[in-house]
């Protein structure tokens, strides 16, 4: 007979970091795939230069990471501080962990992981308003108000001019759902005519108001940066007319021109120069547990309003684990006039080890 495993309840992964910034379906939906493991001692858990893309938490018994350069092995114990973060969160790994006595542990996929983490953080983030006095857009003016924008200026002449030719008009009605929470992203939008509300489900099943958006207004772009699904609905308060680009479209066009990115060996370079400064956009947890030397730490769900706070004659350099929430981090700079750059790959794919 098969024996059962034993799921990691959502109460219990909320103890560890960076889990415990998940939101309630977003632990639930990681619980599903989140089971206690066994570990017998002597065992190793992994080797020190292993770069699979999983984190490893101790739940009970202990563990030695031995970094193989002649110092003692540190030993993390279950039910500890230590405990709460993952051993070893570099790539490539520092140090071999092997089992001090029977382990039960946890592991999880980063890659499932940072998604979730994306999806959450963006929460906030959906909406992009461009100032136009809240009245309806001419058909002649809704390209000028569009160009606005600074993602405008980074992108070829010949791209801004496919992206007029490649939006297409899309009537609305009062009460009509242009995005609802939890889809797939399939259109980036523009408001030509008319009124929007922008509404978050909660965990305990209540709606809230995000924001109004009104004529002038771009919505949508976050799910389709980020490939996660859409994190709010967006619902018509007034008929309408809205612009809309599809997904493909959106990528071609806009995405890949606006995202430059840059190699670790290439931004290093910069940093060290002064040329450039490190901006880490996970958690604080996150940042506090591993992050690159000099970085300044503004969570992707606090950077809208901490854009004041940043120097606009400074070029950023901007990172997450695997560009997930870093992409989203520098298009939305970018939109705001900062001179802002994609570690290409995140953290995950610097072949070095971090250092504090």
């Amino acid at each position: 007979m098969a024996e059962t495993r034993t799921r990691v309840e959502p109460q219990y992964l909320r103890n560890y970091v960076p889990l415990s910034e998940l939101t309630q379906d977003n632990l639930q939906e990681l619980s599903r795939s989140t089971f206690v493991e066994k570990l017998p001692a002597g065992r190793t858990l992994f080797t020190k230069g292993d770069a699979d893309n999983r984190s490893y938490y101790i739940l009970g018994g202990e563990i030695e990471l031995d970094t193989g350069d002649g110092t003692p092995p540190r030993v993390v114990a279950g039910a500890t501080p230590a405990s709460r973060f993952p051993l070893d969160h570099h790539r490539p790994r520092q140090a071999t962990a092997k089992a001090r006595t029977q382990v039960f542990y946890f592991q999880v996929d980063n890659n499932h992981l940072d998604l979730l983490l994306t999806w959450g953080q963006n929460a906030g983030y959906m909406v992009t308003e461009i100032d136009n006095g809240g009245t309806d857009v001419d058909d002649g003016d809704w390209m000028t108000h569009m160009l606005r924008s600074s993602i405008f200026h980074r992108i070829p002449a010949s791209n801004i001019q496919a992206v007029f030719m490649k939006m297409e008009a899309h009537p609305v009605r009062a009460g009509d759902v242009v995005i609802r929470q939890g889809d797939e992203g399939d259109y980036y939008y523009y408001i030509k005519q008319g009124r929007a509300v922008v509404t978050r489900l909660t965990k305990t099943g209540q709606t809230i108001k995000l924001a109004e958006l009104e004529a002038g207004s771009s919505f949508g772009e976050e799910a389709l940066i980020s490939d996660t699904k859409r994190n709010a609905n967006v619902t018509m308060l007034t008929d309408g007319v809205l612009m809309r680009l599809a997904k493909a479209d959106f990528a071609s066009l806009l995405k890949e021109p606006v995202l430059e990115s840059l190699s670790y060996e290439e931004a290093q370079k910069q940093v060290e120069s002064g040329a450039a400064i490190w901006l880490d956009v996970r958690l604080e947890s996150e940042h506090k547990n591993a992050a690159l030397p000099g970085s300044i730490n503004i969570p992707l769900f606090m950077l809208r309003l901490k854009t004041a706070s940043l120097d606009r004659n400074k070029k950023y350099i901007v990172y997450c684990d695997t560009g997930r929430r870093s992409s989203s981090a520098v298009f939305l700079l970018t939109e705001r006039g900062f001179d802002a750059y994609l570690l290409k790959g995140g953290l995950m794919a610097i072949k070095q080890g971090m250092q504090r």
